[in-house]
């Protein structure tokens, strides 16, 4: 994933925890922002210490790196998310995972073939 399209510090993750929306699906959590500058989307990944030991999460991380970067296209502008990785998502197959990462990237609307979410209103 290009330098550019990454979230890469702190008060970039804060803000979209802070200001943003958030859907999950049982394997994955994603938040998001609109931003109110053009550009690419931004991606940040967030993989926790308690789903095991620093090889476990890196590669984690870098799996869900890769799925994104390859569906980029997919996804709309504009656009700050954090994609949170739950414990079922461990044994899942790389397959299986981008199935999973796109179903709740599109369940949220941010994918361009799915209507957004309305940015009011209740979170979740």
């Amino acid at each position: 994933m290009h330098r550019r399209l990454r979230l890469r510090n702190r008060d970039d993750f804060r803000r979209v925890y802070r200001e943003g929306r958030s859907f999950a699906n049982s394997q994955f959590v994603v938040y998001w922002r609109w931003r109110p500058d053009p550009g690419p989307f931004r991606l940040g990944v967030s993989v926790s210490a308690k789903l095991g030991k620093a090889v476990v999460r890196n590669r984690m991380r870098r799996m869900v790196k890769e799925i994104v970067r390859l569906n980029a296209d997919k996804l709309r502008d504009q656009l700050d998310l954090i994609l949170i990785v739950r414990r079922p998502a461990l044994g899942m197959s790389y397959w299986d995972m981008e199935k999973s990462v796109l179903h709740v990237l599109r369940k949220a609307g941010l994918t361009k073939d799915a209507p957004p979410r309305p940015t009011s209103g209740k979170k979740g």
